[in-house]
């Protein structure tokens, strides 16, 4: 039996795709329309860093971005490294790699009357 037999994309892989291409853009072009467009309105972005758990709405986090894209853009990496969907929820695991910081982002999405979007993100900063 061969185990290295490519599995079929889940018909759903194209479209959930779309929020995380989305988020990645957002980040590519410091943009908050971008970042709106990828999640739902209600989602929560959470991590813990340097020991005090950090939980953002939305529009907190969309105060992060400003248009300017990052004088390293052209270096930064970001990868969907992960998907596994099961009916209208799905899971995903990007890596950005920025400058000095890899980041370890893990989502959850919703299928919505306006498509796929990002509910929650829970994400991990490691200093190189």
């Amino acid at each position: 039996m061969d185990h290295t037999a490519h599995q079929t994309p889940h018909p759903e892989e194209g479209a959930v795709r779309q929020p995380l291409e989305m988020y990645m853009r957002g980040h590519a072009e410091d943009n908050a329309e971008h970042m709106r467009a990828a999640f739902l309105p209600t989602a929560r972005l959470e991590s813990v860093r340097e020991g005090p758990l950090t939980s953002w709405d939305l529009d907190f986090y969309c105060l992060r971005f400003t248009n300017t894209p990052a004088p390293d853009e052209s270096t930064r990496r970001r990868s969907i490294d992960w998907l596994d969907i099961t009916g209208t929820s799905a899971m995903a695991k990007v890596t950005l790699v920025h400058g000095s910081v890899t980041f370890t982002d893990y989502f959850v999405l919703l299928k919505t009357e306006q498509g796929w979007k990002i509910a929650n993100k829970a994400f991990h900063a490691q200093p190189q």
